[in-house]
């Protein structure tokens, strides 16, 4: 497993990363035994950095990922933690909290189901709006200081609050959506945290499985998040599906599968960007660390701008609802 550095200031992890929200929220039942194993299979390929949310299933998650890493001989994970979301008993979002007394309290609770001494990257999960971004950052530095956390991380942020936050305290780096479908981040917010020194874990690098390959129109399990998201419903996800059978031709000149493809994609938009895998079964983070033997030339990559160009995607990547949380989309 080779390594890239997060950002100027940031912690050097594996070169993928492992999205472990799939595996307690938001995409329909998950397999526990199924959800460790792929933890541990991930950590014994060389995988380091666990990415989750203290809201991703009201704390199962981070309890989850603690469970995997005592079952594990492996200790060198970094655990990057979104923090902020609030939720009703039935799992509805109520809004974010970024407040500093706020983020001290997640921050408690969250050292606690996880069992570390101290949070590798903490990031809010999304801008509050009531809460000037320097406050909350200024008590991420804080739990810094008081030896909590290791480093701070963003979440879809656009670039002034970005310009903001790294005024107030080095940024490890910016997690955010970058796939072959959502390139929205490459006209000034790529460009912004590369002046600033600030690496991007980027999520969402096969649409939420959309662009996996694996995926159909009329699956059964389109349950969650995808009931809800625009590119998976009517026409949008016919249009889109026609862009993923581009992909697959191109994936089979090549003996790779879609997914490979895709990661590949996302590898070789610059060392400074760490994709995150959602697999939430060993065999499919299989596939995924397939991705790391892919090398693109520069044909590859016009025959990929060829038949998915920028922009050529149908529907947003959220609901109405979603978008408008979007710091990153204003």
């Amino acid at each position: 497993m080779q390594t890239r550095q997060l950002g100027t200031t940031g912690p050097r992890t594996s070169t993928l990363g492992l999205g472990c929200m799939g595996m307690s929220d938001f995409y329909g039942p998950a397999d526990r035994a199924q959800s460790i194993a792929t933890i541990h299979a991930a950590l014994e390929a060389g995988i380091t950095l666990l990415d989750t949310g203290d809201f991703y299933a009201m704390g199962h998650n981070e309890l989850l990922i603690a469970e995997a890493l005592r079952s594990s001989h492996h200790r060198n994970a970094l655990i990057s933690v979104k923090f902020g979301g609030m939720r009703d008993p039935a799992g509805a979002f109520l809004g974010y909290d970024a407040r500093p007394a706020a983020v001290k309290n997640f921050a408690a609770y969250s050292l606690k189901r996880l069992g570390v001494e101290a949070i590798d990257i903490y990031r809010p999960a999304r801008l509050d709006p009531t809460v000037p971004i320097e406050d909350t950052i200024g008590a991420i530095a804080d739990l810094i200081k008081a030896g909590h956390v290791k480093h701070v991380g963003l979440s879809e942020m656009g670039t002034a609050t970005i310009r903001r936050a790294a005024a107030v305290h080095p940024i490890a780096d910016l997690q955010i959506e970058y796939s072959l479908i959502s390139r929205g981040i490459e006209d000034a917010i790529l460009p912004t945290c590369r002046e600033l020194g600030i690496g991007i874990t980027a999520y969402g690098v096969l649409s939420r499985g959309l662009i996996s390959g694996h995926w159909s129109a009329g699956q059964a399990g389109a349950a969650g998040f995808r009931a809800h998201a625009p590119r998976f419903t009517g026409d949008n996800l016919a249009h889109n599906l026609t862009l993923v059978e581009g992909l697959r031709a191109l994936a089979d000149t090549r003996g790779i599968s879609v997914a490979q493809l895709a990661i590949a994609w996302v590898l070789a938009r610059g060392t400074d960007i760490v994709p995150l895998v959602g697999a939430r079964r060993p065999d499919r983070l299989a596939e995924a660390l397939g991705a790391l033997h892919v090398r693109l030339t520069d044909a590859d990559i016009a025959a990929i701008e060829q038949v998915l160009p920028k922009g050529a995607a149908a529907g947003e990547r959220y609901a109405p609802a979603s978008m408008r949380d979007l710091d990153s989309e204003r």
